[in-house]
């Protein structure tokens, strides 16, 4: 049988029943949730994402978003005339750049973001991690060695930072008045400079910090692949470290591999990898038996 759509009814009535148990299970827990990538460009996803969020939140749920930016800083910069350089993958930022990273990320990515989820009903505030002392940071070192070094060579990237501490207030008082909060990873220092922090880093640090029931990352790959190429739909978190030391796991996805791995090691029970270039993958990976990524969880 099929609607006016052409939609199966009954796996419709599949999908649902399969959801029923993930529903009640973390029906009030907290789901920490990195955006970026293709996920945050195309205008189809980025509804999609917001309409997620929202009904995480209407069927119980409480949802944290830490977002990315990087596209948006660059085509800002570009606009300005202002060079941009990398280190690693990191971007150098000087004071000028720094300028332009709070006004992107703290300005029009993250008003875009809570615009996006107001849209569909939802209620979000948008923050950076200055608002409420809620992120600390320190200034990231870079170190390189090399065989034509006598020492390892520490380079200055500007105003890139790493989590010292996050400070819950009022990322609290927002779950709990029942706000979804949107946050934009930029951290202060301790003599009030201002830091700007992956996103990744970021997520993971809260997802910590709060006892969330699940670290998920959004990402443009279709999870973690094993050594012959195939993306794994779950893995262990000895498994993902075997593959780390192997050199499976490399490039951009190291960086967020470690980050759920460290999530994982401070607490919090899953960690998920998901690719955000599939419609609806939030809902999926969170509904679904089979999810659109690579689940790690705690032995």
């Amino acid at each position: 049988m099929t609607d006016s759509r052409g939609i199966e009814i009954h796996d419709f009535a599949k999908v649902l029943t399969e959801a029923l148990p993930y529903i009640r299970e973390f029906h009030g827990h907290r789901i920490v949730v990195k955006y970026g990538g293709a996920a945050m460009v195309g205008e189809d996803l980025k509804g999609q994402f917001a309409r997620d969020i929202v009904l995480l939140k209407l069927v119980g749920m409480c949802p944290l978003v830490v977002h990315g930016g990087g596209p948006q800083i660059g085509e800002f910069l570009s606009r300005l005339n202002i060079e941009t350089r990398f280190v690693d993958g990191m971007r150098v930022t000087d004071a000028e750049t720094m300028d332009v990273v709070q006004m992107v990320l703290g300005g029009l990515v993250n008003k875009e973001i809570v615009s996006a989820i107001s849209a569909m009903g939802g209620r979000a505030v948008g923050i950076s991690g200055k608002d409420g002392d809620t992120i600390r940071a320190t200034r990231l070192r870079v170190v390189k060695a090399s065989p034509e070094l006598a020492a390892e060579e520490i380079i200055d990237i500007g105003h890139v930072g790493e989590v010292s501490k996050i400070n819950p207030r009022l990322l609290l008082a927002l779950i709990e008045d029942d706000f979804i909060p949107v946050i934009a990873p930029i951290g202060t220092g301790d003599g009030g400079e201002s830091y700007n922090i992956n996103a990744d880093l970021v997520a993971a640090a809260i997802a910590s910090e709060l006892a969330a029931s699940k670290l998920i990352l959004v990402t443009d790959t279709p999870g973690i692949l094993d050594d012959s190429g195939e993306p794994m739909q779950s893995a262990t978190p000895q498994a993902v470290q075997g593959l780390i030391a192997q050199g499976v796991i490399a490039g951009g996805m190291l960086p967020k591999a470690r980050c759920a791995l460290d999530a994982i090691e401070k607490g919090v029970p899953s960690a998920h990898i998901i690719d955000g270039r599939v419609p609806h993958a939030l809902l999926l990976e969170v509904f679904t038996n089979a999810g659109v990524g690579t689940l790690i969880r705690a032995c």
